[in-house]
């Protein structure tokens, strides 16, 4: 068995004390852990050593890719007949080839309720990057945690190149977001949601938040600082802190939607269970398709704040770089569609002044 000395010492970890550490993993991290006992037991070492590698993680969003990614992995090397921790270079190549062939899981249309097949479009370069990356991760984390010295096998596997200035999901001009957020507020399906769906649309856009930030985020997060309503949020990107001002349209829906509530997570279930991202990105499908406009999921919603403020009178491009929480202006200029605008080229200005030239040449 692979790991052996990491098993051991893994078990003995577990076993000294009153409480399993594991406990305290965050969601993602315990979800993958009892994925993997399932298919391989208590007694092997994997399921603890890959709950404890996204624990690692400093973002829940990393958690949550890189798990995703280890699954797809995992069901790579199990369906050819290797542990994981045994795989060696050829089988790590070879799973970048079966990423670029293999069809993806869709559910089945009139099936059972969960039942999926594997006959959706193969994986993209973003999910093959990402399955790529998540794999090499956890080998890279085996290596830090062992005294074997564990060679990572996708050292030498190329992964897929990908333009960080091309992203597939469609753009929302603020005559559309408009659209999209009076269809919350008026006409969402279910009439006891609404306040909800208004307010989680206004506050995700008018702060620029990641998804995962706000479904954290816990009423007793909101605040008054210097004149401004804000939300403290304690899981930004990259596991930071900081505070969001509030503009008033978002917290007037907030405080019509929370109707007097002051604790539990901001944005809940009706039984006050946290709001999970697959429900918002039903939510957003749902609104979208009554409003006539293209589907996306709520990442979408940072990309189009970012784009329309940028094309404000006198924007300020550091300051919605600070808004949007990026350490690099060149991060906030990839999410700024503006730039794909045909009607944005210089061409135009420089040709307009040319046809004057020429024009008055010719009298």
């Amino acid at each position: 068995m692979p790991g052996s000395e990491v098993a051991r010492s893994a078990r003995s970890m577990l076993a000294t004390g009153r409480r399993d550490p594991r406990d305290l993993w965050p969601e993602h991290a315990r979800k993958l852990y009892d994925h993997l006992v399932d298919i391989y037991g208590e007694g092997d070492v994997l399921p603890t050593l890959a709950g404890s590698w996204i624990v690692h993680q400093r973002s829940d969003n990393t958690r949550r890719a890189y798990a995703r990614g280890f699954k797809v992995f995992e069901e790579f090397a199990r369906e050819h007949g290797a542990h994981p921790m045994a795989v060696k270079f050829a089988l790590a190549d070879a799973f970048r080839l079966w990423l670029e062939q293999t069809p993806t899981w869709v559910r089945v249309k009139g099936g059972r309720r969960g039942e999926m097949v594997r006959a959706g479009k193969p994986y993209s370069d973003a999910s093959r990057a990402n399955a790529l990356s998540s794999a090499s991760s956890f080998f890279s984390y085996w290596d830090k945690v062992s005294d074997d010295g564990v060679k990572n096998p996708f050292d030498a596997v190329q992964r897929p190149v990908i333009d960080p200035d091309f992203s597939a999901t469609p753009g929302y001009t603020e005559q559309e977001w408009t659209k999209l957020v009076v269809t919350a507020r008026d006409h969402h399906r279910v009439a006891a949601y609404r306040k909800r769906a208004y307010a989680l649309l206004l506050v995700l856009y008018t702060c620029c938040l990641r998804i995962d930030s706000l479904l954290n985020a816990r009423v007793e997060d909101l605040g008054y600082d210097k004149g401004h309503r804000v939300l403290h949020l304690e899981k930004m990107k990259g596991g930071g802190r900081k505070k969001k001002p509030i503009p008033p349209v978002a917290w007037d829906a907030l405080q019509d939607y929370l109707d007097g509530r002051t604790e539990g997570w901001l944005f809940c279930t009706a039984s006050g269970g946290q709001l999970d991202e697959p429900a918002v990105w039903r939510l957003l499908q749902s609104l979208a398709r009554r409003a006539g406009l293209p589907l996306r999921g709520p990442h979408g919603t940072k990309v189009d704040a970012i784009t329309h403020a940028l094309a404000k009178p006198n924007a300020r491009p550091d300051r919605v770089q600070r808004w949007a929480d990026h350490n690099d202006s060149r991060t906030t200029q990839r999410y700024n569609r503006r730039k794909e605008l045909l009607d944005d080229s210089p061409g135009y200005a420089l040709a307009a002044d040319v046809a004057g030239a020429l024009t008055h040449d010719t009298e």
